[in-house]
């Protein structure tokens, strides 16, 4: 039977990922969803860690540790659900580099869209968690969302253009920023 993912964890994980690292150069992985959410401490447990590297070869050991720390893995990132935001490269929050392994917060404005997007009440009360932390800026990521090219859409038929500037504005208009 699987635990649920808490900030220690989360950080046995981050451990475990970084004493695992392959030999050779540094990694990156990134929390996303709830890992974010528990981690900065807005709640206390997640079903599971959701993380995404750039190399994957970072997570050759995972169903290993999975077993081991009891925990479920997935793999994702915003983008495998809603559009890309421009700049998402540069807006990841770094947490902290244990050996070769730097750990980041995946960029809080495509969380934030993801989260808006699939609008589940877990997913609502951690968006307006990124907004009141200060990770998020309000209308920042209203004018990102906009800037959001309609040919981007193509990739997501489950998706319009209209519908996910509905979602943003009425989240916005919601709460208070």
């Amino acid at each position: 039977m699987r635990r649920s993912l808490t900030r220690e964890g989360l950080q046995e994980l981050m451990k475990e990922l970084a004493r695992s690292a392959p030999g050779r150069g540094s990694y990156r992985v990134f929390f996303v969803g709830g890992g974010t959410a528990v981690h900065a401490g807005w709640r206390p447990s997640t079903i599971d860690a959701d993380l995404y590297s750039d190399r994957e070869e970072i997570f050759s050991d995972i169903q290993r540790i999975k077993e081991r720390l009891k925990l479920n893995v997935e793999f994702a990132r915003p983008e495998n659900f809603v559009p890309a935001i421009s700049g998402s490269e540069n807006r990841h929050v770094f947490l902290e580099t244990i050996g070769k392994v730097s750990f980041y917060h995946y960029d809080p404005y495509a969380q934030l869209l993801s989260k808006v997007v699939r609008g589940f009440n877990r997913d609502l009360q951690d968006a307006e968690c990124f907004l009141s932390s200060g990770m998020v800026d309000a209308e920042r990521f209203r004018a990102l969302v906009r800037e959001i090219p309609d040919k981007a859409y193509a990739r997501y038929p489950a998706l319009s253009r209209r519908a996910v500037l509905d979602a943003v504005d009425d989240f916005l208009s919601r709460i208070k920023h």
